[in-house]
């Protein structure tokens, strides 16, 4: 099983955004997947960089460091209702919603264990995903 940290990034938000895979390996972080949008949300790159994590991983499974917990909540809480209902919640519309459907897929056809870890905390991992991020939505590429 993989271990992925996933960040996502826009700035202005919304504005120019970018995401970042890494994936630890032995103690080693290296991005494995970068991607960007010129117009663009930071929830929109996180929802992202979590959809390229589990693509990357594939049928071999992974666990996802995020700091975001809304996706988390999306895919472990609200999603399973919202498909039941026809995509649809009890406030309206659901914002994301190409994303929200193809990563709830994803996550319910691949091993995926989650893990929240607070932002901007410090945590090597968290920061260097950001970092990447960053440098992704800045045009960088691997």
């Amino acid at each position: 099983m993989k271990i992925l940290w996933t960040d996502g990034s826009a700035s202005p938000n919304p504005g120019p955004g970018g995401f970042s895979v890494l994936e630890i390996d032995g103690g080693d972080a290296h991005p494995v997947v970068l991607g960007c949008e010129k117009d663009t949300t930071n929830i929109r790159m996180e929802g992202m960089a979590m959809i390229a994590a589990i693509n990357y991983a594939g049928k071999d499974g992974c666990e996802i460091y995020s700091d975001s917990e809304f996706w988390i909540n999306v895919l472990t809480k609200w999603a399973e209702t919202w498909k039941k209902n026809g995509w649809t919640k009890k406030t309206g519309q659901i914002k994301n919603l190409d994303i929200v459907q193809e990563l709830y897929e994803l996550y319910l056809e691949n091993p995926v264990k989650l893990i929240w870890v607070k932002g901007h905390e410090g945590t090597e991992y968290n920061e260097l995903a950001d970092e990447w991020a960053n440098k992704a939505r800045k045009g960088e590429s691997l």
